[in-house]
C-alpha cells in the first residue's frame, strides 16, 4: 500500500468549516485502510489542542499522540478546497493534508510536506494541478 495515490487526492472540495474539511481528510485514511475510523476524531481532538494550520495556505491535520494505536500503516491524504477554509489563520487553509504516520515515520512524513510548501513553485504547483497524477509526481519524489 502506498504512502499516497490518485484515490487519496481530492482536488475540488468544499467545506463549512475546518472540522468538516479534517473529517474529508481524515475520511481518505479511513477508507484506503491507514488508519481506523476513530482516529478521525483524534484529528479533530488535536486541532481543538492546538491549530495544525501551518500557513501557506495550509493545514495538515494528525491524530493526538494516543491515536498511534489507530495507524495500521502510514498514508496521506491530500484534499484541495479552491474557495478556501478558515483554520484561524491570516489566510485560509487552500491544501489540507491529513497525515497517519506508523511507527516514527510521522515526523519525518511532516518534514517532507513542509519542505514542498516551503518552495513556492511547489506550492504553485500543488494549487494549480489540473490533475491527481500532477499532485502525485509533486509529492512522489518527496515521500517515495
Amino acid at each position: 500500500m502506498s504512502i499516497l495515490s490518485t484515490d487519496k487526492i481530492v482536488l475540488h472540495a468544499a467545506a463549512k468549516d475546518k472540522y468538516e474539511a479534517i473529517r474529508l481528510a481524515g475520511e481518505l485514511l479511513v477508507q484506503a485502510g491507514h488508519v481506523t475510523a476513530d482516529y478521525v476524531e483524534k484529528m479533530i481532538e488535536r486541532e481543538n489542542i492546538v491549530s495544525t494550520y501551518m500557513g501557506a495556505g495550509l493545514a495538515i491535520p494528525h491524530g493526538t499522540k494516543e491515536a498511534k494505536s489507530m495507524v495500521l500503516s502510514t498514508g496521506l491524504s491530500i484534499v484541495r478546497f479552491p474557495e478556501g477554509v478558515d483554520f484561524g489563520g491570516d489566510e485560509p487553509a487552500f491544501v489540507v493534508i491529513g497525515i497517519a504516520g506508523a511507527g516514527g515515520e510521522h515526523m519525518e512524513i511532516l518534514t517532507q510536506v513542509a519542505m514542498i510548501f516551503s518552495d513556492d513553485d511547489s506550492i504553485d504547483r500543488v494549487m494549480n494541478a489540473a490533475t491527481k497524477e500532477e499532485i502525485m509526481e509533486l509529492f512522489g519524489g518527496e515521500l517515495a
